[in-house]
């Protein structure tokens, strides 16, 4: 069955980050051969004077593919992970939550609208965990990390927001130019303008270095932009910085 497993407040300002350490984790489940998984997507929750965070208050997110009668075995190896590698300062949190078995999953997902948009308490987070009956379990200091945990989820869920975590160079030609086609060849599952239509297998894209993919309709999106008259191709990859609006 499938399952989602997402962290928040794992670090401080000198330790590994929160992405890093949602896929240590995932590669723990992997070894342990109780999973497999997905790519990890970072949220983006509300900045504010009265949320402690580290550096950008985001929360990280993947899915799984687990047997159904080792689901406690995967908590139990998640909590155990993420207890070793987050820092002491640190306030983490964990969820899990099988999709399938939310009796209202638009409460969960309307949850994570909400931490981009208002302060939420760590015991609404518990309260709506309780009433969905998923994992949701601190591992640390004040265990704050709960809310974006529990938000990375329904974040996750609307298959609408986040970034996937990582940048990457995709293979072009020698012009740094690629066709759409060969674009979805490299774990791409569409290139879409920044006003959300789909380009075509032919069209070409000048995709330069530092590639990063948005989750736009559960899709791992490559958004491009017109090219500027002289470019080698009608369009080109948008800025990293353009895509912090997803």
């Amino acid at each position: 069955m499938r399952i989602l497993i997402s962290i928040d407040d794992t670090d401080d300002a000198d330790s590994k980050g929160t992405g890093e350490i949602a896929e240590i984790i995932a590669g723990a489940l992997v070894d342990a051969g109780l999973a497999s998984v997905g790519r990890v997507t970072r949220h983006q929750l509300l900045i504010h004077p009265d949320i402690a965070y580290t550096s950008h208050n985001s929360s990280m997110c993947f899915d799984a593919e687990i047997a159904a009668e080792d689901l406690d075995a995967v908590i139990a190896l998640c909590a155990q992970t993420l207890a070793a590698e987050s820092v002491a300062v640190a306030d983490p949190g964990l969820a899990v939550v099988v999709p399938e078995r939310l009796a209202d999953p638009d409460a969960l997902m309307a949850f994570g609208v909400a931490a981009k948009e208002r302060v939420i308490t760590k015991e609404e987070a518990y309260r709506l965990a309780e009433e969905l009956q998923v994992h949701l379990s601190e591992h640390g200091g004040t265990g704050i990390g709960v809310i974006g945990a529990l938000a990375g989820v329904g974040l996750k869920m609307t298959g609408n927001d986040g970034r996937f975590k990582g940048k990457f160079q995709l293979m072009a030609d020698t012009d740094g130019v690629a066709d759409v086609a060969r674009i979805k060849r490299q774990d791409v599952d569409d290139v879409r303008t920044l006003d959300g239509a789909s380009l075509g297998d032919q069209e070409r894209v000048l995709v330069g270095t530092d590639c990063k993919l948005i989750l736009q309709d559960g899709l791992a999106v490559l958004m491009v932009q017109p090219s500027p008259e002289d470019s080698a191709a009608t369009w080109s990859v948008v800025d990293r910085k353009a895509l912090r609006a997803f």
